[in-house]
Order: structure tokens, then C-alpha cells, then sequence
């Protein structure tokens, strides 16, 4: 029985009903909200010569990191979290509506499109990268508020102040039989999000770790896997354990390495100039005859 007074979760998922369980969820729209984030802060770069592309590579870009994004991470929820399933019904992989991405997939989805990107552009693969993670943790952020307002991918149990009732941790239940937990989605979205996203975008804008390629990658890589394996400390498990371990904290084991590799090998490198405008064709000066 639970005796302490906890917040009962009774968010709607959905922002906009349509029809029956059809209409505008906040998931999609996290998703939405991240590429408009996206769009508008290369805009930004365009202008203030801090992105490796041109103005109409933009949306040939913004195509390869959508699809990279959306197919990575749910390929790689299928196969990292829900392999029997999948196996079991091959039609689960197109089935986005029960929801379940992965953000483990999707970095692998994001890294094959900015391969992509580097060969149809003049950037090379690390400068793009460099900037798409500079922008990343906004969608970090936005998703883990959906995977709160959904009501999923809760905590483990807690009887913090602070801690949430979610009557889907266990269906069929009365609210005041449901055990508290805490509401790791938030924690995941202040780290991985907020703080990593604010710090990224100070070192691009503000220092010069954007001409060391690699370097901003590498930062992104580390602390995320850092604060992921922080965060799975008070996340319910949402997969079989590998090793003892949570299925995020051991993949997040291999993300920490890769930060580290970019990290260093950022530093041995020799710092590349970033690109400039090229400077406007000069006009020459049409000497006037004098009048007669």
C-alpha cells in the first residue's frame, strides 16, 4: 500500500486528438522540435561563418540526418532492446506506434548520414560532426520530456519528495497500490540535454575547439555516456542485464571509449583553419571622359 502522497502521472501523451488513437503525440513533436532547433541554429551558423557547409547543401544535410535519426533509432531499439520480439514479429520494426527508439541506434543512424553529408560536401566528417552534436542535445532534451509525459522509461522505485506515480509501471492497479519512483526521464533530460547542450554550444561559439575536428564530437560522446550511466543509476532497466549491467549503462561503455579516442586524437592533431567566405569580385572603377 502506499502511504505517502506522490504525484499520480495522468498526462495525455497525445497534444491533439484526431481520431480514436489517432493525432498529434508529443513524442512526434519532440522530434519535430528538434530539427526546427536544428535548421534554425545552422541558419545561424550560414551567417556567422561557423558552419563547414554552404547554404544549398542545407537541405540535402537536413534529409540525411532525419532519415539517419529515424531509422537508426529504431533499428537499434529492435535489435539492442527488443531482439526476441522482433524475431518474433518481423512487422514490429515498422510498428513506431507502440513506440521504442533508441538513442544508441540512432547515434550509429546520425553517423552514417554525416558520413553521407561529408561526401556530397566540401566538410569533412568530423567538422560535420563537430556541428550536428553541437545542436544534438536539444533533442536529447525534448525527447526525454516526451518519454515524461508519456509515462514511460520510468525510475526505479523511490520514495523521494519528488518521486512519481506511474499507473503504467504497473497495469491494472489502483494509484494507491502503485509504488513511487523516480522520474528519471527529468534527470536524463536536465544532464544529457540541458547542461550537455549548453556546454557544447559554448565551446563551439565561444571557443576555438571547433577548429581541432573531433575535439566538440568528443566531448559530446564522453559526457553523454558519463551522464547516461549516471542516470541508470535511478532508471527501472528496460531490457535484460548484460554483464550485471543495464543495457544503457553497457553500450553507454563504448560511447565513453569513443569520446575518449576523439578526444585525444583532437588534441594531437594540428588545428585546421575554418573555412571563410570568399571575398566579392572586385569591381573596377569605369574612368568617365571628360566632357567635351
Amino acid at each position: 500500500m502506499n502511504e505517502t502522497t506522490h504525484w499520480v502521472h495522468d498526462l495525455d501523451p497525445k497534444l491533439l486528438h484526431i481520431w480514436g488513437n489517432i493525432g498529434v503525440s508529443y513524442y512526434g513533436l519532440a522530434y519535430v522540435l528538434a530539427f526546427v532547433f536544428g535548421v534554425s541554429m545552422h541558419r545561424l551558423m550560414l551567417r556567422k561563418n561557423r558552419s563547414p557547409l554552404k547554404a544549398d547543401q542545407e537541405e540535402m544535410a537536413l534529409y540525411a540526418m532525419v532519415l539517419g535519426v529515424l531509422i537508426g533509432a529504431r533499428v537499434g531499439y529492435c535489435v539492442l532492446y527488443a531482439l526476441p520480439e522482433l524475431f518474433r514479429r518481423p512487422l514490429f520494426l515498422i510498428e513506431v506506434w507502440h513506440g521504442g527508439m533508441s538513442f544508441h541506434g540512432g547515434l550509429i543512424g546520425v553517423i552514417v548520414a554525416s558520413w553521407y553529408v561529408s561526401r556530397k560536401s566540401q566538410a569533412t566528417f568530423l567538422q560535420f560532426g563537430d556541428m550536428i552534436t553541437s545542436m544534438a542535445p536539444m533533442g536529447l532534451l525534448m525527447g526525454r520530456i516526451a518519454n515524461f509525459i508519456n509515462g514511460e522509461l520510468w525510475g526505479r522505485v523511490s520514495d523521494v519528495p519528488w518521486a512519481v506515480i506511474f499507473p503504467r509501471s504497473a497495469p491494472g492497479m489502483s494509484p494507491e497500490n502503485i509504488l513511487a519512483r523516480h522520474p528519471s526521464q527529468l534527470y536524463e533530460a536536465a544532464l544529457e540535454g540541458a547542461v550537455l547542450l549548453f556546454w557544447l554550444q559554448f565551446r563551439y561559439w565561444k571557443t576555438d575547439a571547433r577548429l581541432r575536428p573531433g575535439l566538440i564530437t568528443g566531448e559530446f560522446l564522453f559526457f553523454y555516456a558519463i551522464f547516461r550511466i549516471f542516470c541508470e543509476y535511478f532508471r527501472e532497466p528496460d531490457a535484460s542485464l548484460i554483464f550485471g549491467l543495464s543495457r544503457g549503462t553497457f553500450y553507454s561503455i563504448f560511447i565513453l571509449l569513443a569520446g575518449i579516442f576523439f578526444w585525444i586524437r583532437a588534441y594531437r592533431a594540428e588545428a585546421v583553419p575554418f573555412p571563410t567566405p570568399a571575398a566579392p569580385p572586385a569591381v573596377k572603377a569605369v574612368k568617365k571622359s571628360p566632357k567635351k
